[in-house]
């Protein structure tokens, strides 16, 4: 189990000279505890949500995770100046990496819920549940809207700069289908991913994945297709991002299927993905 939470950085500042060390009121270092959580450790660690009521330090037996939600990664910390922590953002939804939303929320409401006697035997848990974090308002850091204020590019213009030259932008479809529900992170891999059928918005069998490319940190950069063919003979391969196809699964979860908002003559028009 991963393990987490912060620590403050000191900054001892060393002024040259005896005269202004002299007058300098001495620094207790600070002494390791063992109920410490260090911040390389708690960013990146799993956090879920029930509404079964927790509290800090409230022991459950091994496996009680199985009951709770799976909602995220903690991805940052945010700390007031004194140095205390005011928020957690999280990571929550996405797949693979892609699709994800951060959202905040106060540190008081992380509860560290002991699953062993042992000082790093815990899970950290919100009393949520996942719909509401789903539906919360995403963050973002001063930073990041100050870039957001300056961006005047508007989508389809961001769209159509990754479309391979002669190519359709293509636009992620909303897909109901009776029995069927958009997949979820926990419930994708590669492997039930690869070989998955892909069908057109009218449930037209246009295709299947062939593969996933991967960007250096383990993230889906692109989705691999083999459009129309028969037993291998006269199939187009394309390569669509992952913002651009919808993935539903059925409830007993034997079937993945991947929704493309085009035809299969649409997609025969596209550039041909290349291998090398």
């Amino acid at each position: 189990m991963n393990k987490f939470l912060t620590t403050t950085a000191l900054t001892l500042v060393l002024l040259g000279g005896n005269a202004y060390a002299a007058n300098m009121a001495p620094i207790t270092m600070y002494e390791q505890q063992a109920t410490d959580i260090q911040a390389s450790n708690f960013i990146g660690m799993r956090i879920y949500a029930t509404e079964t009521q927790l509290s800090n330090d409230m022991t459950v037996k091994q496996g009680a995770n199985k009951d709770w939600d799976d909602i995220g990664e903690v991805n940052d910390v945010i700390l007031s100046r004194d140095g205390a922590v005011k928020a957690v953002v999280l990571g929550v939804g996405g797949f693979l990496g892609m699709g994800e939303k951060d959202v905040a929320i106060p540190m008081e409401s992380v509860k560290f819920v002991k699953d062993g006697d042992d000082a790093d035997d815990y899970f950290l848990v919100v009393n949520l549940n996942k719909q509401m974090l789903t539906d919360a308002p995403a963050y973002r850091a001063p930073m990041e809207k100050a870039d957001a204020a300056m961006t005047t590019k508007s989508d389809a213009t961001v769209n159509s700069a990754a479309v391979p030259q002669g190519g359709t932008i293509l636009v992620r479809p909303d897909i109901k289908r009776d029995g069927y529900r958009d997949a979820e992170t926990a419930e994708l891999t590669s492997e039930t991913l690869t070989g998955a059928s892909v069908y057109g918005a009218n449930d037209e069998d246009i295709g299947d994945v062939v593969k996933l490319i991967l960007n250096s940190d383990g993230s889906v950069k692109q989705m691999v297709l083999d459009i129309g063919g028969f037993l291998g003979m006269g199939e187009h391969r394309i390569a669509v991002n992952l913002d651009q196809v919808s993935i539903v699964r059925n409830d007993s979860g034997d079937d993945v299927r991947v929704y493309i908002d085009a035809t299969k003559e649409t997609l025969k028009a596209q550039p041909a993905y290349n291998e090398g």
